[in-house]
């Protein structure tokens, strides 16, 4: 036996972050095989996530404010309707995610304990256990899934091609050789931060979910935009252990190592958008000064019961928040780009949906608000699960989904040349002939079909649609466009226009913009 006995034709979701795993118990009864490399939310950047799930669920909130607050942050380019859509089920979110066990931090009367991020006019942020939340919400969908009798748990599986016929998902091949037969497959894989040296995700992260539906014929959107979270901890290592944007929330400040409080004059202060801030402390460190977080005032003894799981990476680098500023520094920390779907998390290849990070809904825009990924993992897992479930088309052996054909084992994934190349040119700020060299040295890896070939898949694709972007958006910096466009939008492509663009390079000096 394969030991994928009982599993064929199954519903597939790949991925066991918060997203994966919502998907599986909505989709309940009906079978499901979660497919995840490690134990359940284990390399999942869920499980690390210390703010918490925007929503608008105060009495003095709505769904206006938490919009117009989304349409700011995202600097023009996100999808107004479905970024409306998304934030009204917020309520219903945290409903759901009650429903599967999860309690969430409480005043002492009874309500939620709401926190305020960067870039939010009201305090909407949801948590639990403190800084925890990630893992807190993780640790009970687990729960949940392990409890579900309709959940097959498949851990150790790790995914490395979507196989397709006729233009349709037809199933997954799995690193140890084993096909997977199904028609219908939910994509959850998380993001890219593993593509940078300096990254808040599982280094093992480099957009695999991306980089296969890409392979597999899906459309791609909105690939430049990185989000770089503004305050690691400025540590050696991977990942970066995340100082969260609620500690500024509750008043801590950023300063240089003169003591000075460079964000003072900056509209929005230490919680204005992320790009900005991000872009502010960066210069401080290339001007050859440090940055630190100084909560002592704010916060001093309260700290560590406060943020718990903050204070202790803190006192376990050696400095105590309660009395030490905390050094910082920026690192990639989202991907608002990814998979492009539709309002009910379809792609456009048949028979694959995509949710959370990899996946690329229009919510975001440019930049992230703060604490909207998790209400989006969570409302396009719900939807996509209603979606699945009604895809008859794709039930049990039909044969699109029969006799999946083989494909050639691609070589293990070494991302080290990739990440050098991606932190050189794909960071906080960008430029024509920088990314010209990258997409050059990424496609020769793409070309090679080497180790490097996979994370060399997604960051080409940055890099190409980072040089078609002709300005400065959110995330995305050019320092040879450094204004921001009067009118512009949303691009999508497929990985083989994207790589025929990438091959003009070498007849062409200079990619126009499209």
């Amino acid at each position: 036996m394969d030991g994928l006995a009982g599993t064929q034709g199954r519903i597939a979701v790949i991925g066991s972050g918060i997203a994966g795993l919502i998907c599986a118990l909505e989709l309940a009864p009906r079978p499901v095989v979660l497919l995840t490399r490690a134990g359940l939310g284990q390399e999942s950047s869920s499980l690390w996530a210390q703010g918490g799930i925007a929503a608008c669920v105060g009495a003095d909130d709505s769904v206006d404010l938490h919009l117009a607050d989304t349409l700011s942050a995202g600097a023009g380019l996100c999808d107004a309707k479905v970024a409306r859509g998304i934030l009204a089920e917020g309520p219903d979110a945290i409903a759901a995610l009650e429903s599967h066990g999860v309690r969430f931090d409480r005043t002492g009367q009874g309500g939620f304990a709401l926190g305020l991020e960067a870039a939010h006019s009201r305090r909407r942020i949801l948590h639990v256990g403190g800084d925890g939340s990630g893992a807190g919400i993780t640790r009970a969908l687990a729960d949940a899934v392990l409890a579900c009798p309709s959940i097959t748990v498949m851990d150790g599986a790790d995914v490395r091609r979507l196989l397709v016929r006729d233009g349709c998902i037809a199933g997954v091949l799995l690193a140890d050789g084993r096909v997977l037969e199904t028609a219908r497959v939910v994509m959850a894989t998380g993001g890219i931060g593993g593509l940078f040296e300096a990254s808040t995700n599982p280094a093992g992260n480099f957009g695999q979910g991306v980089m296969m539906a890409a392979r597999a014929g899906a459309r791609l959107s909105d690939m430049e935009f990185v989000q770089f979270h503004p305050t690691a901890l400025n540590a050696t290592g991977a990942p970066l252990p995340l100082i969260s944007e609620a500690v500024r929330g509750e008043g801590a400040v950023l300063v240089d190592e003169s003591g000075r409080r460079f964000m003072a004059d900056v509209p929005g202060t230490e919680l204005a958008p992320r790009d900005v801030v991000a872009r502010a402390i960066q210069s401080q460190i290339d001007a050859g000064r440090g940055v630190y977080l100084d909560a002592r005032a704010a916060l001093g003894q309260g700290f560590a019961a406060r943020f718990p799981g903050i204070d202790a990476i803190c006192k376990a680098a050696g400095m105590d928040p309660a009395h030490d500023p905390i050094p910082v520094r920026p690192a990639a920390h989202y991907h608002m780009g990814g998979i492009d779907t539709d309002a009910q998390a379809r792609t456009s290849l048949r028979g694959l949906w995509a949710i959370g990070e990899c996946a690329a809904t229009g919510l975001h825009g440019a930049n992230r608000l703060a604490s909207n990924s998790l209400l989006e993992a969570v409302v396009m897992a719900r939807r996509a699960a209603v979606d699945v479930a009604v895809d008859v088309s794709g039930d049990a052996t039909t044969e699109r989904g029969a006799g999946a054909m083989p494909v050639r084992m691609p070589p293990m994934v070494d991302p080290a040349a990739v990440r050098r190349i991606a932190s050189r040119a794909l960071g906080l700020r960008r430029d024509a002939e920088g990314l010209r060299a990258a997409i050059a040295e990424l496609l020769t890896l793409v070309e090679g079909d080497g180790p490097e070939a996979d994370p060399a898949c997604v960051a080409l694709s940055v890099a190409v649609f980072a040089l078609l972007r002709q300005e400065s958006r959110g995330g995305h910096a050019r320092t040879d466009f450094p204004d921001t466009a009067a009118e512009t939008g949303r691009r999508r492509m497929t990985f083989d226009e994207l790589r025929a663009l990438a091959n003009g390079l070498r007849t062409r000096p200079l990619l126009r913009s499209a």
